[in-house]
């Protein structure tokens, strides 16, 4: 828990990350920023796609719709909280010469998708109208 609260507070002072360690190779700094941008542009996508199952499919029942939104949306939420966390965690390990931090929430954001796409077939198929 401490590690997270450090890390939150880095993701609004990044002059602080360079107080630790020395500095990596500037290809790797910018490869992580790089997957950061693509993280972000992740969770624009879902939060996109949020509002287009809300705004576009109106004769959808009204809680399928807002599951279907709210999971999209949240999804984006938290990739997008997720890309700046990581950031700052892989940016810390090069300089201090550590591996690169583990994480899961790749496969848990891929599972939130899959459940999501496999529900809008559903939808898709069976035409489920309000």
């Amino acid at each position: 828990m401490i590690d997270l609260v450090r890390n939150v507070r880095l993701w609004f002072a990044p002059e602080r990350v360079r107080d630790e360690g020395g500095t990596p190779d500037y290809r790797f700094s910018l490869a992580n920023e790089r997957t950061f941008l693509a993280w972000l542009r992740t969770a624009l996508a879902l939060i996109g796609g949020g509002f287009a199952v809300d705004q576009f499919l109106p004769d959808l029942r009204w809680a399928w719709r807002a599951g279907l939104a709210l999971a999209l949306l949240g999804a984006g939420v938290l990739c997008s909280l997720r890309a700046v966390n990581h950031w700052v965690r892989c940016e810390r390990a090069m300089r201090r010469g550590e591996d690169l931090p583990e994480s899961r929430f790749p496969a848990l954001l891929g599972l939130v998708v899959a459940v999501v796409a496999v529900a809008m077939v559903l939808v898709v198929l069976v035409g489920w109208e309000g």
